[in-house]
């Protein structure tokens, strides 16, 4: 926050009070000078004022902010909660839905990767949805590609499987690694690198990169619960209790 903001702040507060009777622009040099020394002078002795003003104005800009992104859900709803091709999980039943936009390569994104599948476990009614979100890179790309073409090939099971290895996976992704991980969940390597390629799998990525832009995302992890665009890495108890609001609202 800038001492300009907080100023602005400030005056706003300001507008509630007598004090904006005063026609400022019909002081005189003196009585304007005169005035602004005496704001000085307040806000010297009583510096509480301007982080209490400061507080008003975040609360005040954070409430526009969540009614933006809540808009912003609700129009794209249906790409975001009925996808046909992004894996769902969870409970498929669940009272509440979870969308992750992730990367593979994100360190935030492998942070979280636990927590959420504890929130998951624990809730016992969250249906979760992940969208492949590579931003950092041609690794992310590739990663993603790998597992949207399991997804293709060999189903969700094989896809919840590839995404769980990809997000721990400390080692480049060439073929080599690639096909190797592959054996390892007795998946066809040849079937699954040949659809890496495909249009079907530069669609997927394609679209959850339009839908993230119309959300306004630029960064993993991001998630959507209920009408909430969470942006960024967050800490499971956190999670649980906006999960908590949002039931009891």
């Amino acid at each position: 926050m800038t001492k300009t903001t907080a100023a602005f702040a400030l005056m706003a507060s300001l507008t509630t009070s007598p004090l904006a009777a005063l026609d400022l622009a019909a002081m005189t040099a003196a009585e304007r000078a005169a005035f602004q020394n005496e704001i000085r002078t307040y806000l010297l002795e009583n510096p509480e004022v301007i982080m209490e003003a400061v507080a008003v104005l975040e609360e005040r800009q954070a409430g526009q902010q969540a009614d933006a992104d809540a808009s912003l859900v609700q129009v794209n709803g249906a790409d975001l909660f009925e996808d046909a091709n992004s894996f769902v999980g969870g409970n498929l039943e669940g009272d509440l839905t979870l969308v992750e936009f992730v990367d593979y390569r994100c360190g935030y994104c492998r942070k979280a990767h636990d927590e959420v599948a504890q929130l998951i476990e624990a809730d016992g009614n969250i249906r979760f949805i992940v969208k492949e979100f590579p931003i950092l890179g041609e690794a992310s790309v590739v990663s993603s590609r790998f597992a949207v073409a399991t997804k293709l090939v060999a189903g969700d099971e094989a896809y919840k499987a590839v995404s769980d290895a990809l997000i721990t996976l400390k080692s480049d992704v060439e073929e080599t690694v690639l096909r190797a991980l592959a054996s390892s969940l007795s998946l066809d390597p040849d079937a699954i690198l040949a659809k890496m390629e495909s249009d079907e799998v530069t669609a997927v990525i394609a679209e959850n990169r339009a839908l993230g832009q119309r959300l306004n995302i630029s960064g993993t992890p991001t998630f959507v619960m209920g009408d909430q665009i969470l942006r960024g890495y967050m800490p499971l108890a956190q999670m649980q209790e906006i999960a908590e609001d949002i039931r009891s609202e």
